[in-house]
């Protein structure tokens, strides 16, 4: 049986990326893949265990934004797929590509929020340095996806700081 990265050839793909480009823009997609499947699963776990006075907003908050990070999950990976290389197969293949560390403690709300305020900030450098890198060989759909991204880590941290900054 083939594996799949014998499955596709990324240097039969002709759609005016060079294959050294894909395969870069792809690695730094796993990255990002990585770190938003990392911060998924954070927030999903706040979700369960947020308690006390900051339970609503954070409860509602960490909702929306793991369901938002399980779709940008798919897009990433299928555009990974698109420029002809293979998604990782495993949790454990992403981890060790994530600037976003698992969650392993139980922690305040008020630590559960400046702790995402952090990965979300780590995810914002990265996206931003992966748009640029993608612009720089004229992936626009890359750099379209990578934005967009941006614009939702940013808005995330604007709205996690609002929930704990002090009136």
């Amino acid at each position: 049986m083939a594996t799949a990265a014998k499955r596709i050839a990324p240097a039969t793909l002709d759609t005016g990326l060079e294959k050294r480009d894909r395969s870069a823009v792809s690695k730094d997609l796993v990255e990002v893949l990585a770190d938003t499947y990392t911060l998924l699963l954070k927030s999903h776990v706040y979700h369960w265990n947020v308690v006390g006075p900051l339970f609503v907003p954070l409860h509602e908050l960490t909702e929306a934004h793991y369901k938002d990070l399980f779709d940008a999950a798919d897009v990433i990976a299928e555009r990974i797929r698109s420029l002809g290389h293979p998604a990782p197969l495993s949790f454990r293949q992403l981890l060790p590509n994530s600037a976003v560390e698992e969650e392993t403690a139980d922690r305040s709300a008020e630590q559960m929020v400046a702790r995402l305020v952090a990965d979300h900030e780590k995810m914002v450098k990265r996206l931003r340095e992966a748009a640029l890198a993608a612009d720089e060989v004229d992936d626009l759909v890359t750099t379209d996806l990578l934005t967009t991204r941006l614009a939702f880590h940013e808005k995330a941290i604007w709205m996690l700081r609002a929930i704990i900054e002090k009136a």
